[in-house]
């Protein structure tokens, strides 16, 4: 073994780094005099909507600003805890039933957008996200200033999955080329997190809207795609200094929400295969081999797995430290989340193929 079996990680962990020097960052006490709409989809979120409320109804440097919530069929009593907290201060609407052929987020989604005035930019935000207070200006003003149609700041991910929850971070940076990504018109090479989406208002009709991704499981991605494929384009940025997002309180939680769209990740599952042997083969087998090597006497050639399984280590601290994360000791665990993640992307094929995924009470 040589320096050149190490090449690929090099490679993956200085791409990292490239990316982590160009990351966009929505700029803390930024305003903006554009007309903003704010737009919430709820179901079942009585027990954690408060802190995304009060932050939103905190919002500086936007004096036009709507918020519109939609209670989309609770049966939590989400819509009383709307009223308690925010009174008239938003507009509360109750969903429409589902329509045939939409899946509920999107279908949420189209009604807030449809609701919302005559403004300029659309704010998807999530119920477990908490924006500073000028974060929803930040994200307008970072839009404009990126020329782009979607921008998709990432919160800093808080709460249960330590091992999991950075991957899809460390996944983006290490592998994704983020300027070549907004140069594109490819739809293929687009990215985006659903938890707080920033677009602009034409671009979002000229796509189609939430109507173009109405039976999406991944809807964030393709909006994204569908902005692209219809001439705009598209940009990822670091949005942890400015939002919170409090995905999963507990494993059960991570487990099922993972379970229900990562087959959607994958054009098949021979695609997430490769992909998940890929993973396993960079950074699980390395440090395995290492441990293996030393017992058989073979030094040289551990301390070679021992510097593939420090580099891979290396890639997840740079991300970390990119995106608000918690570098260690969580970065030494990394063979551990490969593991992990493919476990899950096991039990997501599985379900699906039976038949049992689902999500709120409703089939995915």
């Amino acid at each position: 073994m040589t320096w050149l079996a190490l090449l690929p990680l090099i490679v993956l962990t200085g791409h990292a780094i490239v990316n982590a020097g160009l990351l966009r960052r929505p700029r803390a006490g930024a305003a903006t005099t554009e007309r903003v709409a704010v737009l919430l989809p709820l179901r079942d979120e009585a027990e954690r909507v408060t802190p995304c409320l009060t932050a939103l109804l905190g919002q500086t440097g936007v004096p036009h600003l709507e918020i519109l919530v939609l209670d989309d069929g609770s049966a939590d009593g989400t819509a009383e805890v709307v009223r308690e907290v925010a009174g008239d201060k938003v507009r509360l609407l109750t969903g429409a039933p589902l329509r045939a052929g939409w899946l509920g987020k999107p279908h949420a989604c189209a009604q807030l957008a449809a609701a919302a005035g005559d403004v300029d930019v659309l704010v998807f935000v999530d119920a477990d996200v908490v924006l500073a207070p000028s974060a929803v200006a930040g994200g307008v003003d970072l839009l404009r200033s990126a020329g782009v149609g979607l921008l998709s700041p990432y919160p800093r991910i808080v709460g249960a999955g330590r091992l999991v929850q950075p991957l899809l971070q460390w996944s983006w940076l290490t592998f994704l080329p983020l300027r070549a990504m907004e140069r594109s018109p490819r739809p293929a090479l687009a990215a985006a997190g659903g938890q707080w989406l920033v677009l602009d208002r034409a671009d979002y009709e000229r796509a189609g809207g939430h109507a173009a991704v109405r039976d999406d499981v991944l809807e964030d991605i393709g909006l994204a795609r569908a902005v692209k494929r219809a001439g705009g384009r598209i940009a990822l940025a670091d949005g942890s200094a400015l939002a919170d997002c409090l995905m999963y309180s507990s494993w059960a939680e991570l487990r099922d929400g993972y379970s229900k769209s990562m087959w959607a990740s994958f054009g098949s599952p021979a695609g997430a295969a490769a992909v998940v042997g890929l993973l396993v083969l960079l950074y699980v087998v390395p440090p395995v081999a290492a441990v293996v090597l030393v017992g058989a006497g073979a030094v040289e050639l551990a301390g070679w797995a021992l510097a593939a399984y420090l580099l891979g280590v290396a890639g997840r601290v740079v991300s970390a430290r990119a995106t608000g994360g918690r570098a260690w000791p969580d970065a030494l665990a990394q063979p551990v989340s490969i593991l992990l993640f493919g476990a899950l992307v096991v039990r997501s094929f599985a379900l699906r193929r039976r038949g049992r995924l689902s999500w709120r009470g409703r089939p995915v």
